[in-house]
Protein backbone atom coordinates (compact mmCIF):
# COMPACT_ATOMS: atom_id res chain seq x y z
CA UNK A 1 0.00 0.00 0.00
CA UNK A 2 0.95 3.17 -0.55
CA UNK A 3 1.51 6.26 1.77
CA UNK A 4 2.48 9.39 1.59
CA UNK A 5 4.02 11.09 5.18
CA UNK A 6 3.84 14.74 5.15
CA UNK A 7 6.40 16.38 7.70
CA UNK A 8 3.84 19.16 9.33
CA UNK A 9 5.10 23.13 8.79
CA UNK A 10 6.38 24.79 12.32
CA UNK A 11 6.27 28.73 12.85
CA UNK A 12 10.18 28.33 12.24
CA UNK A 13 10.06 25.98 8.66
CA UNK A 14 7.56 28.64 7.46
CA UNK A 15 9.97 31.50 7.75
CA UNK A 16 13.06 28.88 6.41
CA UNK A 17 14.67 28.98 9.59
CA UNK A 18 17.18 25.51 9.87
CA UNK A 19 17.91 24.66 13.04
CA UNK A 20 21.62 25.75 14.19
CA UNK A 21 24.78 24.28 14.79
CA UNK A 22 24.37 21.20 16.45
CA UNK A 23 20.83 20.50 16.15
CA UNK A 24 20.96 20.62 12.73
CA UNK A 25 24.21 18.65 12.38
CA UNK A 26 22.47 15.90 14.34
CA UNK A 27 19.15 16.06 12.61
CA UNK A 28 20.46 15.75 9.23
CA UNK A 29 22.57 12.73 10.45
CA UNK A 30 19.85 10.82 11.93
CA UNK A 31 17.14 11.77 9.00
CA UNK A 32 20.05 10.30 6.87
CA UNK A 33 20.13 6.98 8.92
CA UNK A 34 16.47 6.74 9.07
CA UNK A 35 16.00 7.57 5.44
CA UNK A 36 18.74 4.76 4.77
CA UNK A 37 16.67 2.18 7.08
CA UNK A 38 14.04 2.96 4.61
CA UNK A 39 15.70 2.03 1.93
CA UNK A 40 17.50 -1.12 2.78
CA UNK A 41 13.87 -1.83 3.63
CA UNK A 42 12.36 -1.40 0.28
CA UNK A 43 10.05 1.51 1.53
CA UNK A 44 11.03 4.68 0.71
CA UNK A 45 10.17 5.83 -2.26
CA UNK A 46 10.51 9.39 -2.80
CA UNK A 47 10.97 12.02 -0.52
CA UNK A 48 11.79 15.90 -0.33
CA UNK A 49 11.76 19.00 1.61
CA UNK A 50 9.58 22.21 0.86
CA UNK A 51 10.42 25.74 0.54
CA UNK A 52 7.92 27.80 3.05
CA UNK A 53 4.52 29.20 1.50
CA UNK A 54 6.07 32.20 0.52
CA UNK A 55 7.42 30.57 -2.39
CA UNK A 56 4.34 28.55 -3.19
CA UNK A 57 1.17 29.25 -5.22
CA UNK A 58 -2.82 27.66 -4.33
CA UNK A 59 -4.94 27.43 -7.58
CA UNK A 60 -8.67 27.74 -6.74
CA UNK A 61 -10.95 26.26 -9.31
CA UNK A 62 -15.14 26.75 -9.26
CA UNK A 63 -17.62 24.98 -11.50
CA UNK A 64 -18.63 27.55 -13.65
CA UNK A 65 -14.84 27.87 -15.12
CA UNK A 66 -13.20 30.36 -12.96
CA UNK A 67 -9.72 29.73 -11.64
CA UNK A 68 -7.71 31.95 -9.11
CA UNK A 69 -4.29 32.13 -8.43
CA UNK A 70 -2.99 32.78 -4.79
CA UNK A 71 0.49 33.97 -3.89
CA UNK A 72 1.81 32.39 -0.69
CA UNK A 73 2.62 32.64 1.90
CA UNK A 74 -0.34 31.12 3.39
CA UNK A 75 -2.10 31.34 6.62
CA UNK A 76 -2.54 28.57 9.27
CA UNK A 77 1.11 26.85 9.54
CA UNK A 78 -0.14 24.22 11.39
CA UNK A 79 -2.39 22.66 8.08
CA UNK A 80 0.82 23.50 6.04
CA UNK A 81 3.35 20.87 4.45
CA UNK A 82 7.03 21.14 5.30
CA UNK A 83 8.23 18.45 3.18
CA UNK A 84 7.18 14.64 2.24
CA UNK A 85 8.07 10.43 2.03
CA UNK A 86 6.36 7.93 -0.23
CA UNK A 87 6.58 5.07 1.84
CA UNK A 88 5.48 1.44 0.03
CA UNK A 89 4.04 -0.49 3.24
CA UNK A 90 1.98 -3.97 3.89
CA UNK A 91 -0.22 -2.01 6.13
CA UNK A 92 -0.92 1.36 7.96
CA UNK A 93 0.01 -0.60 11.90
CA UNK A 94 3.43 -0.61 9.69
CA UNK A 95 3.64 3.06 8.64
CA UNK A 96 2.68 4.27 11.70
CA UNK A 97 5.66 1.59 13.22
CA UNK A 98 8.14 3.76 11.16
CA UNK A 99 6.69 6.62 11.48
CA UNK A 100 7.47 6.75 15.41
CA UNK A 101 11.26 5.42 14.21
CA UNK A 102 11.19 8.73 12.42
CA UNK A 103 13.81 11.52 14.38
CA UNK A 104 12.11 14.88 15.23
CA UNK A 105 12.28 16.03 11.79
CA UNK A 106 11.60 20.06 13.44
CA UNK A 107 14.31 19.65 16.01
CA UNK A 108 13.85 22.78 18.89
CA UNK A 109 9.89 22.45 18.00
CA UNK A 110 7.10 19.80 18.41
CA UNK A 111 7.52 18.00 14.98
CA UNK A 112 4.74 16.09 13.64
CA UNK A 113 4.13 13.86 10.69
CA UNK A 114 0.81 13.29 9.11
CA UNK A 115 0.46 9.39 7.26
CA UNK A 116 -2.39 9.16 4.28
CA UNK A 117 -3.05 6.29 2.58
CA UNK A 118 -3.31 6.58 -1.57
CA UNK A 119 -6.19 5.02 -3.11
CA UNK A 120 -5.27 2.06 -5.18
CA UNK A 121 -6.84 2.48 -8.87
CA UNK A 122 -9.03 -0.84 -7.65
CA UNK A 123 -10.33 1.08 -4.95
CA UNK A 124 -10.95 4.16 -6.61
CA UNK A 125 -12.52 2.36 -9.48
CA UNK A 126 -14.87 0.69 -6.46
CA UNK A 127 -15.68 3.93 -5.56
CA UNK A 128 -17.48 5.14 -9.06
CA UNK A 129 -21.02 4.33 -9.67
CA UNK A 130 -21.30 1.34 -11.66
CA UNK A 131 -22.16 2.81 -15.18
CA UNK A 132 -19.58 4.91 -15.04
CA UNK A 133 -16.82 2.14 -14.98
CA UNK A 134 -16.49 1.36 -18.72
CA UNK A 135 -17.00 5.00 -19.78
CA UNK A 136 -13.51 5.56 -18.21
CA UNK A 137 -10.22 4.89 -19.78
CA UNK A 138 -9.08 2.56 -16.64
CA UNK A 139 -6.44 0.41 -16.81
CA UNK A 140 -7.90 -3.19 -17.03
CA UNK A 141 -5.96 -4.33 -13.96
CA UNK A 142 -8.03 -1.93 -12.14
CA UNK A 143 -11.53 -3.22 -13.47
CA UNK A 144 -12.82 -6.36 -11.35
CA UNK A 145 -12.34 -9.37 -12.87
CA UNK A 146 -14.44 -12.30 -11.78
CA UNK A 147 -13.94 -14.54 -8.88
CA UNK A 148 -12.22 -17.47 -10.12
CA UNK A 149 -13.45 -20.86 -8.53
CA UNK A 150 -11.12 -22.56 -6.53
CA UNK A 151 -10.35 -26.07 -8.40
CA UNK A 152 -8.39 -27.62 -11.50
CA UNK A 153 -6.59 -25.12 -13.74
CA UNK A 154 -7.73 -25.26 -17.37
CA UNK A 155 -5.36 -27.04 -19.48
CA UNK A 156 -4.49 -25.10 -22.25
CA UNK A 157 -2.62 -27.74 -24.31
CA UNK A 158 -5.55 -30.01 -24.05
CA UNK A 159 -6.35 -31.83 -27.44
CA UNK A 160 -8.52 -30.64 -29.73
CA UNK A 161 -12.01 -32.71 -30.45
CA UNK A 162 -11.22 -35.29 -33.30
CA UNK A 163 -13.96 -33.48 -35.45
CA UNK A 164 -12.37 -30.03 -34.79
CA UNK A 165 -8.75 -31.62 -35.00
CA UNK A 166 -6.69 -30.18 -38.15
CA UNK A 167 -5.90 -32.32 -40.76
CA UNK A 168 -2.55 -33.35 -41.87
CA UNK A 169 -1.37 -33.40 -46.11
Amino acid sequence: MKVLVFVKATPDSEKGILPSGEKLSRMLTDMGKFNDQLIKAGILKDADGLKPSRSGKRVTFSDSGYTAVIDGPFAETKELVAGYWIWNVKSMDEAVEWAKRCPNPMPGEEGMVEIRPAYSEEEFVALLPEEMRPSLNVPKSAKKAPKKKPGKRPNKRAKRPASRAKSKK
